[in-house]
C-alpha cells in the first residue's frame, strides 16, 4: 500500500504520527506545500499557488490513497474541491482530514461536540462552521490563537490537554474533537477518553483510520482480482 501525503512545510507531527501507525508493507511518500503563518489569506495562497505542483510531485510515487494534512485549509477551502482535485490528477483515493472528521462523527452522532484547536479565532471559527454546516454545531469551540505553525508543533500533550480541560467548565460535551495535524493531540487522546468518558477525535487519528479503511479496501480488491 502507498501512501501519498501532503503536509504544510512547516508541519513535525503529522509524518511522525503516520510512520508510527503504518509499517512495512506500507509505504508512506510525503510532500509539503509551503506554510508558516496560520492564518486565512496564508492557507488560501498555499491552496492557490502550492497545491497543484504537489499534486503532481506525489502522484509520481504512483500511491494508492494520498491524504490532504491540514484540516484548517479545508475549512478555509473547499474540501470537497481538494478531494476531486487528487482524485482526478492522481487516480489514487483522496482523503482529506475534514472528511475523515465528518465520517467519524456520523459514525458518532455527537449532539453537543466540543472543539479545540491551537488556532487564531478566525480559524477556529471556520472549522467550527465548517461542522455546523455538516449538522454537528459545536457548543464549544475555543483556540490557543497560535499563528506561527512551527510553535503548534512544539505543544506538549500535558498542555493541549490543561486547554481542554480549563474550557469545560459548565459544558457538558459528548464528543472532543481536536483540530489541527500539527498538534499533538493522538497523544491526548487515551488520557482525555479515560478522564472525560467520551469521544476524542483527533485530524491525525481521523485521517489514519480513513487510510486504514482504504488500505483494508485494497486488500479486499487485489484478493478479489487474484481469484477472478
Amino acid at each position: 500500500m502507498r501512501i501519498g501525503l501532503i503536509v504544510p512545510s512547516s508541519n513535525t507531527v503529522m509524518e511522525p504520527d503516520f510512520h508510527r501507525h503504518f509499517s512495512a508493507p506500507s509505504i508512506v511518500s510525503t510532500t509539503r506545500i509551503f506554510l508558516e503563518t496560520v492564518t486565512r489569506e496564508a492557507e488560501v495562497r498555499m491552496l492557490e499557488e502550492d497545491l497543484p505542483k504537489a499534486i503532481q510531485l506525489i502522484k509520481t510515487t504512483a500511491p494508492d490513497v494520498v491524504v490532504f494534512g491540514c484540516t484548517s485549509a479545508g475549512a478555509v477551502g473547499s474540501d470537497d474541491q481538494i478531494a476531486q482535485m487528487i482524485d482526478q490528477a492522481t487516480n489514487a483515493r483522496p482523503v482529506t482530514v475534514l472528511g475523515a472528521v465528518m465520517a467519524n462523527l456520523q459514525r458518532i452522532a455527537p449532539r453537543k461536540l466540543a472543539v479545540f484547536t491551537p488556532y487564531i479565532e478566525d480559524l477556529t471559527a471556520s472549522i467550527a462552521t465548517s461542522l455546523a454546516e455538516a449538522g454537528y454545531p459545536p457548543i464549544k469551540a475555543a483556540g490557543m490563537g497560535i499563528q506561527f505553525n512551527l510553535e503548534i508543533g512544539k505543544v506538549p500533550p500535558s498542555e493541549i490537554i490543561r486547554f481542554v480541560e480549563s474550557h469545560l467548565d459548565r459544558v457538558a460535551p459528548d464528543c472532543l474533537f481536536l483540530s489541527c495535524t500539527n498538534w499533538r493531540a493522538i497523544e491526548t487522546i487515551d488520557a482525555l477518553q479515560t478522564k472525560l468518558g467520551i469521544p476524542v477525535l483527533t485530524s491525525n487519528q481521523s485521517a489514519i483510520a480513513a487510510v486504514r479503511q482504504a488500505t483494508a479496501q485494497h486488500h479486499a480488491a487485489a484478493i478479489t482480482d487474484a481469484r477472478s
